[in-house]
């Protein structure tokens, strides 16, 4: 038998940075986020061999271990086996060799969550293989201290809980595991409306987040106020869309992205740039009201939002950059995984 999973990526609407520690836990965090239609995936495939193969198709990586209970990590491919080592240290897997594969529909690094939602799905898939009885909460619990904890690397909470629910969902994050999920029920004609008016697009460069997620953390312990203020109306506006959101206010999205991008850009240096600046203003002059980079910043994914047909327009200008606007639609679940 083979055990398959797929978590969708997400768009990170308004908060972003809030989520992490120590913010977090000395103010409290609030996120906006809306997992879409691409997705991480992860099967587990059974070997005639005593053997573990870590394969990550994107990158065309793949390694091979004699069977262990604990795999090291200094490679190519630490999340695949961090996974496997969490997994089997607190329930164990079969001694029977095994192939684990992934994929992801965007880059890695882009800023769609990609990192932490193939935490999940490999979770997930462990999951699907083992029978574990690991909710929404306890998935993406699990996948955060994975990355966090196992691996120490640097991020906040949201990812893994987008990855796990899916949806549109307000996301409160207090202190230590105090995470609260709210879906929210959003009328169909807004939502359809939402996904029409929003261009997604590629700048063509990933970044490592690690070094400006570390530069904002350490601007909260070190208690520089612009920083920390701009977080503030960060968490601010994520109330603010979710309200505009949940009235049908979509009129007020564009104003409240863009006043977004002016405070993301408090938060550390990188998070923009002079190309990232460029295409900006191209997609304002263009017709869009307001934009976002998603994610940490420094390259990756933008997005816009673009009322009154305009997303045409929005997208030739950006093409012409030289990434590429990606086609989505919102996707209402979370994780799945089954078994062929």
């Amino acid at each position: 038998m083979h055990f398959r999973s797929k978590a969708p990526l997400r768009l990170g609407f308004a908060g972003g940075g809030t989520d992490v520690d120590p913010y977090a836990s000395r103010f409290g965090g609030a996120v906006l986020n809306a997992s879409i239609d691409l997705f991480a995936h992860a099967s587990i495939e059974p070997l005639q061999e005593n053997a573990i193969v870590l394969h990550d198709l994107d990158s065309k990586q793949e390694l091979r271990f004699a069977w262990q209970p604990k795999l090291p990590t200094q490679h190519a491919l630490p999340l695949h086996a961090a996974v496997f080592n969490r997994i089997h240290a607190q329930y164990g897997v079969p001694l029977t060799g095994f192939s684990l594969i992934t994929s992801v529909d965007a880059p890695i690094g882009s800023g769609l969550g990609t990192s932490s939602t193939l935490v999940v799905a490999i979770i997930s898939a462990f999951t699907e293989m083992l029978q574990l009885p690991l909710g929404e909460y306890d998935t993406a619990r699990l996948a955060y201290d994975i990355e966090r904890n196992d691996l120490q690397f640097a991020g906040g909470h949201q990812d893994q809980y987008a990855a796990s629910f899916g949806g549109i969902n307000f996301m409160e994050f207090g202190p230590g595991e105090n995470v609260i999920v709210n879906p929210l029920r959003i009328r169909h004609e807004v939502l359809q409306e939402l996904e029409h008016n929003l261009v997604l697009y590629f700048t063509g460069h990933a970044r490592q987040s690690g070094r400006i997620i570390e530069e904002q953390q350490a601007n909260v312990r070190n208690d520089a106020q612009p920083s920390i203020q701009a977080m503030h109306h960060l968490k601010q506006q994520a109330q603010q869309m979710k309200e505009a959101l949940l009235k049908g206010r979509l009129q007020d999205m564009g104003d409240l992205f863009d006043t977004g991008f002016t405070y993301k850009k408090q938060m550390a240096n990188g998070i923009s740039n002079p190309h990232i600046e460029a295409l900006y203003a191209a997609a304002k002059n263009a017709g869009a009201t307001g934009g976002k980079i998603s994610g940490a910043g420094g390259g990756g994914f933008v997005f816009f939002y673009c009322p009154n047909n305009t997303r045409h327009r929005v997208s030739e200008t950006l093409n012409s950059f030289g990434g590429q606007v990606y086609p989505f639609h919102f996707c209402m679940h979370g994780v799945q995984s089954w078994t062929i």
